[in-house]
């Protein structure tokens, strides 16, 4: 998150000092990402507080946009399009196929197989995911 945040930060400075230190963030990007096996691009919209609890094997598009705060755990692929909303958690191994929403304070069941939007506060789980249980408020 570090070398995202900061490759973001060096775009924004023009001149040589940008175009070095854009450089210098991009090839410790390339080696945390060998190193924990993520793909996260290095434009993707990502707000404060994101939490990558175990940061392996997650897959983050391109296009996607992550909210404030959200929690994603390990083997997680965002295919697409896809825009979380706040507080939103995702558990291990769950696929979100886009084009899709994920509203605030949502919760995805690991393994799940999201192909459509999701409502603010449901939890979904399964293949494909469904809502489970009454959502907490």
């Amino acid at each position: 998150m570090r070398s995202i945040r900061r490759y973001q930060a060096a775009q924004k400075h023009r001149g040589l000092v940008g175009a070095i230190l854009s450089k210098y963030w991009v090839l410790s990007h390339r080696f945390w990402s060998t190193i924990t096996q993520c793909e996260i691009h290095l434009n993707t919209q990502i707000e404060g507080g994101l939490r990558l609890t175990h940061p392996t094997g997650i897959i983050i598009h391109p296009d996607a946009k992550i909210g404030p705060n959200c929690m994603i755990f390990h083997q997680v692929t965002l295919a697409g399009p896809v825009v979380l909303g706040g507080h939103v958690d995702i558990g291990a191994g769950a696929k979100l196929l886009g084009p899709l929403t994920v509203g605030d304070d949502a919760r995805i069941g690991a393994n799940a197989v999201v192909t459509q939007n999701v409502p603010a506060g449901v939890t979904v789980a399964g293949i494909p995911a469904r809502p489970i249980g009454p959502s907490e408020e």
